[in-house]
């Protein structure tokens, strides 16, 4: 096994990577350097730093990068558009490349030669996590312990922690918990246990985030999101930060029973999975985003992002944050957003998110023109004819050829 000095642990403080941080110790006989990433995933996070402290570990990060989330990975996302096979709005993905650009960060800080993560060889995660690693850095060491070890059952990792004096609070006997979940500022997911049988419903105490519609308030309530360079600037007049604006959204989706969704998605490895995902903010963001685009983009340009846009999610959901083919999209797709500016109003009811209006000083839509009424000259319906006429004579010719 090659020799490794320090490495830099992907660390959450709670059974899994509490696990890889002694096991790193013992099987490398190495340094562990401790980060932990604020991603708005609503936990007190300094536990970790004193568990980590407990371990004897001499450098910990407990990083905040709520607003480098949102600012710089979840809102150039959204100007996409971005949905993985129709419906997954990517909270988890979307939150791997920062992980892994900070680790790598980290590394060069520290001077340490290797990076670690807590992902199974069986999910989506070890591959982002690592394609951010080798995007970034391409001579890093990346450790994965659930593909080296034999602790592959909660049982087996309780009873590691119990030969080694770890600590985890609040443990539960094996095989009791419920789920795996994964949470940050754009949404929480939940996988594993009953989800597991695709024709059970999920448990209705396992949504953290949202009301269930049928108990959402019997009123709807209206705001105003406002837009400047395809970003979402304000709710109702007031001035946000990315993470302080995209936290209002969820807690006003939240309430009103905004953004739940179970799917069965195709992970990259090649297998079918089932997840529940909470996105309140993320799904009003998105109905908002594409209104505002109504009356502001260009038809061919918007349907050549709607073309390219399943690509892009499919870049993101696999982990190619940091490739070329990203980057070159993004940058045609930023170019698509300089005039998408204004504001977009909806109604939150009993789940959903319904766009009542949209004005922009930069608007495409001209009522002169589109009106039923007379349109004092302003289009010419005489002209529809030619124009029926010609996009019809390829038609006409092949309708002849078939007699």
């Amino acid at each position: 096994m090659p020799d490794v000095n320090k490495v830099v642990l992907a660390y959450s403080g709670g059974l899994d990577t509490s696990v890889i941080l002694k096991w790193l110790e013992e099987t490398y006989n190495c340094e562990v350097v401790a980060f932990t990433a604020d991603l708005g995933q609503g936990e007190e996070l300094e536990p970790a730093r004193r568990k980590a402290e407990a371990f004897g570990v001499k450098e910990i990060y407990v990083d905040d990068l709520r607003e480098t989330f949102v600012r710089d990975y979840v809102f150039p996302m959204f100007r996409a558009n971005a949905v993985y096979e129709g419906e997954y709005l990517l909270g988890t993905s979307i939150a791997r490349p920062l992980i892994a650009r900070r680790q790598v960060e980290i590394a060069r800080e520290t001077g340490a030669d290797a990076v670690a993560h807590g992902a199974t060889g069986k999910g989506n995660d070890q591959v982002r996590f690592e394609l951010g690693y080798y995007g970034l850095e391409p001579g890093i060491r990346v450790i994965a312990p659930w593909r080296e070890w034999d602790l592959n059952s909660r049982e087996r990792l309780l009873q590691y922690a119990e030969r080694h004096g770890i600590d985890i609070e609040g443990k539960r006997e094996a095989g009791s918990a419920p789920y795996s979940m994964d949470a940050n500022l754009l949404h929480i997911s939940y996988e594993g246990g009953v989800l597991e049988d695709t024709w059970t419903e999920p448990e209705a105490d396992m949504w953290l985030w949202t009301n269930a519609p049928e108990t959402a308030p019997d009123e709807p309530q209206y705001i105003d999101i406002e837009f400047a360079g395809g970003d979402p600037v304000a709710v109702d007049g007031e001035r946000l930060s990315p993470a302080a604006l995209l936290s209002r959204l969820n807690q006003l989706g939240g309430r009103h029973g905004i953004g739940r969704i179970d799917i069965v998605e195709n992970r990259y490895v090649g297998m079918k999975s089932r997840g529940c995902y909470e996105t309140p903010g993320g799904t009003i963001l998105l109905r908002a985003h594409r209104a505002m685009e109504s009356i502001t983009l260009d038809r061919d340009a918007a349907h050549l992002k709607d073309e390219l846009m399943p690509r892009y999610a499919e870049l993101v959901y696999q982990g190619y944050w940091f490739a070329p083919e990203r980057e070159a999209l993004q940058a045609m797709i930023d170019r698509t957003q300089q005039d998408v500016e204004g504001t977009v109003r909806l109604k939150l009811y009993k789940g959903n998110a319904i766009v009542v209006g949209r004005q922009s000083p930069k608007s495409l839509f001209d009522a002169s023109v589109a009106t039923f009424e007379d349109d004092a000259g302003a289009y010419d319906q005489q002209d529809a004819a030619g124009f029926i006429r010609l996009n019809a004579l390829r038609l006409r010719l092949g309708a002849n050829r078939r007699g």
